[in-house]
């Protein structure tokens, strides 16, 4: 469930570049939701896209929330991720029916859409969390991320990113990269990125070539240079526990805790992102109930 994102600059500290690979990362949740080959491949785009964008924050406890609403086959991806790497992510249908192209490859953008939106909340632990969001253009995901930060956040980026598929549909590769032009880029720096990136095959073919992440990384820079390499590690990681369980609980309030009990007699809750089920039979949710009832000393 592991995965391993590079940050570099350009040697002229004009261009940032975030690259990552997420194979196993996405694997495991194609696996943990169950997903078709289509739900793997929006996911695991999302899920890439968002380890990225979480360690781009310097604030030590951050998190950040990537959602898109799609308004086709496939409604809504939420992936979350902090500055330590850790990524989880969810989507709304999971068995999504496969969409092709003209090429035959899958098309995520017809099973998105383009009439939905990209939302992004940056929760620095304040009192009221960053939210910025912006329209789809494709619902590909890498074009409507680059959007966004176009629009959203005034940062111009090129955003690529890519899932490859075995024949029995689970994951070969997924990856992806973000680059970043920072104030005061030349003219010269900009014709030589935009020449590089108009040439560029897409990623599932750097990495079925062979090419290793450095190795992309130094062709998106080529005459540019690379400089300032930091390698991290990344992990599909959820960190639901039954504790936040009994606090969701907790928050629905001592009647409709009652009526559970009068009804039920027990709950089941499943975590969203990891489906762990925690049950709460009727003595634990009187327990909950008691607690609510205790007056605050």
């Amino acid at each position: 469930m592991k995965g391993k994102l590079i940050t570099g600059m350009s040697k002229n500290r004009e261009v940032r570049i975030y690259i990552a690979q997420t194979t196993e990362m996405v694997e495991s949740a194609r696996k943990i939701h169950d997903l078709s080959p289509i739900s793997t491949s929006a996911l695991g785009r999302t899920i890439t896209a968002a380890a990225m964008m979480g360690m781009m924050s310097k604030i030590d406890k951050e998190k950040l929330t990537l959602q898109l609403k799609g308004e086709r086959a496939i409604r809504q991806i939420v992936a979350v991720a902090d500055t330590h790497g850790n990524v989880k992510a969810y989507i709304s249908e999971p068995q999504a029916e496969n969409v092709f192209n003209a090429l035959g490859k899958l098309d995520v953008g017809a099973a998105i859409g383009q009439e939905g939106q990209i939302v992004v909340i940056r929760d620095y632990g304040m009192k009221e969390p960053f939210v910025g969001q912006s329209s789809l253009v494709s619902g590909e995901i890498a074009e409507d991320i680059a959007s966004y930060f176009a629009v959203s956040e005034q940062q111009p980026s090129a955003v690529s990113l890519g899932v490859s598929l075995s024949k029995d549909a689970k994951v070969n590769f997924a990856g992806g990269f973000i680059v970043q032009i920072l104030p005061e880029t030349s003219e010269e720096t900009l014709a030589q990125l935009e020449s590089n990136l108009t040439g560029l095959p897409s990623l599932t073919q750097f990495f079925e070539e062979g090419l290793d992440m450095i190795q992309v990384a130094n062709q998106v820079f080529a005459g540019l240079g690379l400089d300032e390499l930091e390698e991290y590690e990344l992990n599909y990681r959820c960190d639901c526990s039954r504790d936040k369980m009994e606090t969701a609980l907790m928050s629905l309030g001592m009647k409709e805790l009652m009526d559970i009990v009068n009804e039920d007699g027990q709950a089941e809750l499943v975590c969203h992102f990891c489906n762990t089920s925690y049950h709460f039979d009727k003595s634990e949710l009187m327990v909950l109930i008691q607690d609510l009832a205790r007056p605050l000393s």
